[in-house]
């Protein structure tokens, strides 16, 4: 390099990775009777086994045991033929045995992967009890204080830890979604972000591009929204950054994001597995795969998101962001196979929407996801039918998109089928002929200007001709043959 000559900046890749808690979705919890429950009073949901008391002992919860099973077969996971539970050892209030029952090193999943991130592990776990920090409404003896609701304690968890393959927030934010909508799917979770069904820390760390070495890692705890996640993540990075261009270290800690602020502050070192002085739970017999466990995981299995948007795509010809969509939300997907089996057929047989599932898919994601919003489509008065039956008018130009919609928005207020309600409301395509022909005379006498431009060669001056002729018709009329119909009255 020559003298003066300045040293080109160096570019830094992240390196993230995701431990997400998920609540399993049980009648009782982790190791005892007590019903779960959210936003019951405070500590009516405790007995002496998940408050800690002596004497008392654990029984493991059999249906948390299949139900990580199932996420373990959902990812591809080796499932363990033997796997046992640990005591991680530290004291914090939330804790009344002054430890948590989990698994170390012989955890009931291993390996396997969901979409493009590796996963690391899967094991099972009590949650802890719920921490409720009071002010001066609050205050106890006159000081702030912090009181502790034993409802959530005990409740099982599955903790899921994926390799260290993501690369950026967004992707965070993406793969989230995915697991999310699995999760979701298999039936294991209600994966409620609000009410802390699902919660996820992040550890993050840089390197430069192209390095295959791992830099030193910090983790952001308890982000309990996607958005929130993308954001921590993001100024953690930038953070990061920033210390290290300035020549100072980055510290292995425990860190918190404050998504008002965007500041993000240090909670504690980062602990390491020998701090937890984790060792065998003497109260609980190893957890024994049997084949019959193993079956009953399988046959909870549904199609699972990614394969069936991948499905989408391959079979159907869907766009990836069409397929993802559908996929991504279950009960529309089932709403468009219903609606794709009960398309109209052509006089030879053919399907009218098989043959362009894509316009089907952009009706049900586009104008009749608008219409309902989160809403279950299969609950609305717009019958699968009816919507494929809709799309296959408009199609074969029976209908415009433009009246399409208003027909769409009769199915949705009343129901009913989309033929009838054309015939009754007069809202049928007006193609060729006379009639269309005379329109398309008075929109052009009605605009010199425009037909100047368009004889110019000016073809986007067409628009105000185009406006008039849909207003006239009440958007019944087919673009095209209006397009077709200006050119030839003005010979160009």
């Amino acid at each position: 390099m020559s003298a003066g000559a300045t040293a080109p900046a160096t570019t830094y890749e992240p390196v993230i990775g995701l431990e997400i808690h998920v609540q399993l979705d049980t009648r009782t919890k982790m190791f005892c009777g007590c019903e779960l429950s959210f936003g019951d009073p405070p500590n009516t949901h405790t007995c002496p086994v998940c408050l800690g008391m002596p004497g008392a002992l654990p029984v493991v919860n059999a249906q948390a045991i299949h139900s990580a099973l199932t996420i373990g077969m959902a990812f591809g996971c080796e499932l363990a033929p033997r796997s046992i539970f640990h005591r991680k050892n530290y004291f914090y209030p939330d804790l009344p045995k002054g430890y948590q029952i989990s698994q170390f090193d012989v955890p009931i999943c291993r390996g396997g992967h969901l979409g493009d991130v590796r996963i690391h592990r899967v094991h099972l776990e009590e949650d802890a009890a719920k921490l409720v920090h009071v002010g001066a409404s609050g205050r106890i003896h006159g000081a702030d204080a912090s009181i502790v609701d034993y409802n959530r304690g005990g409740t099982p968890l599955v903790e899921i830890v994926t390799e260290p393959d993501v690369r950026s927030a967004a992707q965070a934010r993406e793969w989230l979604t995915l697991l999310r909508e699995t999760l979701r799917q298999l039936g294991v979770s209600d994966v409620n972000m609000e009410e802390g069904s699902l919660r996820c820390d992040a550890n993050v760390s840089i390197r430069p591009a192209g390095s295959d070495a791992l830099g030193t890692k910090t983790e952001l705890k308890n982000m309990n929204s996607f958005r929130y996640l993308e954001r921590g993540v993001e100024a953690e990075i930038a953070r990061q950054v920033a210390l290290v261009e300035a020549g100072e270290a980055v510290r292995q800690e425990t860190l918190h994001f404050d998504p008002v602020s965007g500041s993000i502050t240090s909670l504690r070192s980062k602990e390491e597995a020998h701090d937890y002085r984790y060792f065998p739970e003497p109260d609980l017999v190893p957890v024994v795969l049997t084949d019959a466990m193993r079956d009953a995981a399988a046959a909870r299995l549904p199609e699972l998101p990614a394969a069936r948007a991948e499905r989408y795509e391959r079979e159907l010809g869907l766009t990836a962001e069409s397929a993802r969509l559908l996929a991504f939300r279950a009960e529309l997907a089932a709403y468009f196979e219903r609606a794709l089996a009960g398309a109209p057929t052509t006089s030879e047989g053919e399907s009218l929407v098989w043959g362009h599932p894509q316009a089907l898919a952009n009706w049900l994601t586009g104008e009749l996801a608008a219409r309902l919003g989160d809403a279950d489509p299969a609950a609305s008065k717009v019958a699968p039918e009816a919507l494929a039956k809709l799309v296959a008018l408009v199609r074969s130009k029976q209908v415009t998109p433009g009246a399409a919609k208003q027909v769409l928005d009769a199915l949705v207020a009343e129901g009913g089928d989309p033929e009838a309600i054309v015939e009754a409301q007069g809202l049928g395509a007006i193609g060729g002929g006379d009639e269309l022909a005379e329109i398309v005379a008075r929109a052009l006498a009605s605009d010199p200007d425009a037909v100047a431009k368009l004889k110019g060669g000016n073809m986007k001056a067409i628009g105000p001709i185009v406006g008039f002729v849909m207003r006239e018709t009440k958007g019944r009329a087919d673009g095209g043959e209006v397009n077709r119909l200006v050119r030839e009255q003005l010979g160009i």
